[in-house]
């Protein structure tokens, strides 16, 4: 699969961050951190401890904000990823990941780390993004992620705007109140949010589990699909697209979750 470019999932956006230490003194240091907003949260980072920024990196910036890793389904999910992140060798998941070596810079070794949990369940298996901020800064990841992980550069759109635009785009798709699923022939029920295929004309319309019963054929034994073919137009869809495409957010969601970053960071911060 080829990088996507210049864009991002819309819907809720929880990431994980990567920031890196440009001050001399501290050149180097790296710090792991959860947010909604990944542009407030650098401006917190280097506005200090006053300013909503992290204690651990209060008063040592300025800091960049070089990789950020989105598409969790909830703050939960990436707060775990975080926690991850931080603390590999007290993670059952990350066991195999050797520890950080004599000569190994912090930032090549939360790398490595990465690279290892992106491959390893339950994240191998989440509609994530991988995106690189700073361009300059980009390194290839041994092993590689996935193939269903897309590559991404530069920042993210905003969430509003990003809705709005994948909103329109797809303003013929949205169902009527008589609407019916394609795959089960059951009606689809408005608060239900059912799957719209995004190519142009296609008329999939779909439960949630019809379409990921329909994408699990070929794995049986799985929860939560990857990919699947589009029964309607046969095209390859990611299943982490068609679900954020279905979750819209709006302006009082994204204050929420702004409050919401701002708890989880002071409770893991005491």
């Amino acid at each position: 699969m080829g990088p996507a470019v210049g864009w991002a999932r819309p819907g809720r956006f929880f990431g994980v961050y990567l920031l890196y230490c440009l001050n001399p003194r501290n050149r180097g240091r790296v710090y792991v951190g959860f947010t909604v907003n990944p542009t407030r949260r650098v401006q917190q980072h280097n506005g200090g401890r006053k300013k909503g920024g992290a204690w651990r990196t209060s008063g040592r910036g300025p800091w960049e904000m070089v990789l950020i890793v989105h598409g969790f389904p909830s703050a939960v999910a990436a707060l775990r990823f975080e926690w991850a992140w931080q603390h590999p060798h007290a993670s059952r998941r990350l066991a195999h990941v050797a520890p950080r070596l004599r000569r190994e810079a912090a930032f090549a070794f939360h790398l490595r780390v990465l690279a290892h949990m992106l491959r390893v369940p339950p994240w191998a298996r989440l509609p994530l993004t991988l995106r690189w901020l700073r361009a300059d800064f980009r390194c290839e990841l041994c092993p590689p992620p996935p193939p269903h992980v897309p590559l991404a550069f530069g920042p993210p759109a905003p969430g509003s705007s990003a809705s709005r635009c994948h909103a329109s785009t797809f303003a013929d798709t949205e169902p009527d109140a008589e609407a019916c699923c394609s795959l089960c022939a059951s009606a689809l029920q408005d608060e239900e949010g059912p799957l719209c295929c995004p190519h142009p004309g296609c008329p999939l319309r779909a439960h949630v589990i019809c379409l990921a019963e329909e994408f699990l054929q070929e794995e049986p034994g799985q929860l939560l699909p990857l990919e699947g073919q589009c029964p309607g137009c046969k095209n390859s869809l990611l299943w982490g697209d068609l679900i954020w495409l279905c979750q819209m957010g709006t302006k009082e969601e994204e204050e929420d979750l702004e409050s919401e970053e701002e708890h989880w960071t002071d409770m893991l911060e005491t």
